[in-house]
């Protein structure tokens, strides 16, 4: 059984233009707990050594080594990423996905909302937290990019695209599992036909329920 004192936790799964961060936010704000997006970035940054821009490669729409190949080469002062270096490459990818791991699992005692990083996987056994997976029609994502970002169909077509892929590799490279299973969720959200503010509503209902604070 759920505690009702419990801190709320929640993992928020979002395709591109969903508005994934703004609902992360305003739910984080309205559970008063902490929001982690970039702060999993800052954080694992600074106990790992790495660069943020090492450590947020991660989610780039790269697989396997070749994704901190990059960014760890130069860390390492590094010409190529042939074998020693690969090897290293390899290490360290490991080392960064542990770092995530645990700081998430930190991140779910003490309460907060956690965007992406397979979070849903991360966090799968812990009691009372919350899995939500934001979607909708690609054409209405797309639509919702080229507002947000103020860019022409093509380019929020190729960013919408490109997103979703990333997202989807990273949770199958690190975690050998398939990001949009549905069985991963408590609540599946249509956000473009919802909007931000319903969905807001919907989460922050759901996790007081599934922490018991609404029993």
């Amino acid at each position: 059984m759920v505690q009702a004192d419990r801190r709320p936790v929640v993992t928020l799964a979002a395709l591109y233009g969903t508005g994934g961060a703004i609902v992360g936010q305003r739910v984080a704000d309205r559970l008063e707990v902490e929001f982690f997006d970039r702060a999993i970035t800052s954080a694992i940054a600074e106990r790992t050594g790495l660069t943020e821009h090492a450590v947020g490669a991660g989610d780039r729409p790269k697989g396997g080594v070749d994704r901190l190949v990059a960014t760890l080469a130069r860390v390492s002062d590094a010409r190529t990423a042939t074998g020693r270096q690969v090897e290293r490459v390899g290490l360290e990818e490991q080392r960064l996905r542990g770092e995530i791991d645990s700081f998430m699992v930190r991140a779910g005692r003490a309460g907060g909302v956690v965007v992406g990083r397979g979070g849903a996987v991360v966090l799968a056994s812990l009691p009372g937290v919350l899995h939500v997976y934001l979607d909708g029609p690609q054409d209405g994502r797309v639509a919702q990019v080229m507002e947000a970002e103020q860019v022409d169909r093509r380019t929020a077509e190729r960013l919408v695209t490109s997103h979703d892929r990333a997202r989807r590799e990273y949770v199958w490279d690190f975690y050998g599992v398939d990001g949009d299973d549905p069985s991963l969720y408590h609540l599946r959200l249509d956000a473009v036909a919802l909007g931000i503010g319903a969905c807001v509503e919907l989460i922050v209902l759901a996790s007081r329920y599934r922490t018991g604070s609404e029993r």
